[in-house]
């Protein structure tokens, strides 16, 4: 196992009803900017909770939000915050709308030109508001960690940035509030936790067996209750236990001591960047391309993924790796995520399109070995096609 460092300060509080608790965290006399996306929060009754839970202390809203989070909307929010003199932030909804609060939290702290968080990935950040959140889809980890993606949409750049500064002071996990989702996002969102996990798993042995069974457990979680959401979105049980397993994928307990890989989230973003795919469905394409390209490479944990998470022990070991492969792919197929660049109306021409962004961002070194150029990528888009 690598030497490491572990901490993180995020306070949860998980369960129904636990959206009152909001009261608790926040100062009586704070002014607050609720954030939200599309309005959904309206119609299922969590901001109604939100409201409730905050009454007799100030507060205002902000919505329209996207799904990956754009630049331009944002720099709106700042402008709001800046004018109402708001101290605390009150994220609402999934990952895009955590990820862009706290690209709100630091941009509202920062005195120069806001674009240099994301271009420095978060280096220049030296403060920020303090933010709190309330979870309604199950996906990214934003809820329990200090890193953000937010999209420039007059350039097609989606980009990164990461800081202790944004870590969210609490977040309120209430599995309730993910009843209501399309089916879509209930799909992607495992595909996004299934990803997360095997970013940080599915590399090369360090000897690390309290990591490597961690995430084999999330990864059996998920292949478990993600069908089972699907089938029936009300049931708690279900949705509470992929709820948890999508915090715990990239809260960074599982990637202590550990390498990762990170090159199917790089070339997915890139992807999103430029043609509004999912996220979710972005990373079902580039994964099992990337697996297929680096067998070689990441043939223990391949194998020991094939064993141990899909019980694969009979036949020859690159049978065993194909195999696993496969079902993984037919896995994100059943939680109704396409994985092939064709499913989505692209061809080859992106692959050149796709590579220049790598380049530009100086994404040129990708995968736990940084060994994946601009020229892999083209290789690994071909088997995505």
């Amino acid at each position: 196992m690598n030497n490491f460092s572990y901490r993180n300060p995020t306070q949860i509080h998980f369960g129904q009803g636990q959206i009152a608790r909001i009261r608790d965290e926040i100062p009586a006399n704070a002014r607050v900017l609720i954030t939200f996306g599309g309005g959904s929060i309206k119609k299922n009754g969590v901001l109604d909770q939100v409201h409730a839970a905050l009454e007799g202390i100030e507060h205002f809203e902000f919505g329209g939000i996207e799904p990956n989070p754009h630049f331009e909307t944002l720099i709106k929010a700042v402008e709001l915050v800046k004018e109402k003199k708001i101290d605390y932030l009150l994220a609402v909804g999934g990952g895009s709308i955590i990820d862009g609060t706290k690209f709100i939290a630091a941009a509202a702290r920062y005195p120069n030109d806001p674009w240099e968080i994301i271009q420095t990935y978060g280096a220049k950040i030296t403060d920020a508001l303090p933010i709190g959140c309330v979870l309604t889809l199950a996906a990214t980890g934003s809820e329990m960690n200090n890193g953000a993606v937010v999209t420039r949409a007059e350039t097609q750049d989606k980009l990164f940035f990461f800081s202790n500064h944004v870590f969210p002071k609490f977040s309120v996990l209430d599995p309730t509030a993910t009843f209501s989702l399309p089916a879509r996002q209930v799909g992607n969102g495992v595909v996004d936790s299934f990803v997360h996990v095997v970013e940080q798993y599915v590399t090369y042995p360090v000897n690390a067996k309290v990591q490597d069974r961690f995430a084999e457990g999330l990864l059996l979680n998920l292949l478990e209750d993600g069908p089972k959401a699907l089938e029936n979105p009300s049931d708690y049980d279900v949705r509470a236990n992929l709820m948890w397993t999508a915090t715990m994928a990239l809260n960074g307990l599982i990637a202590t001591g550990v390498p990762a890989d990170w090159a199917t989230h790089l070339i997915g973003q890139e992807i999103t960047g430029l043609y509004g795919l999912d996220h979710g469905q972005t990373l079902a394409i580039v994964l099992p391309a990337v697996w297929t390209f680096k067998k070689e490479e990441k043939r223990a944990k391949l194998l020991q993924y094939a064993e141990r998470v899909w019980g694969l022990q009979d036949g020859d070991e690159d049978g065993r790796i194909d195999a696993a492969i496969e079902k993984t792919r037919a896995f994100f197929e059943a939680m109704g995520v396409k994985t092939r660049l064709s499913d989505y109306g692209l061809g080859a021409d992106v692959i050149p399109a796709v590579t220049a962004k790598l380049e530009q961002h100086g994404h040129v070194k990708l995968g736990e070995h940084a060994d994946i150029t601009p020229a892999d990528v083209k290789s690994i888009l071909e088997l995505a096609l």
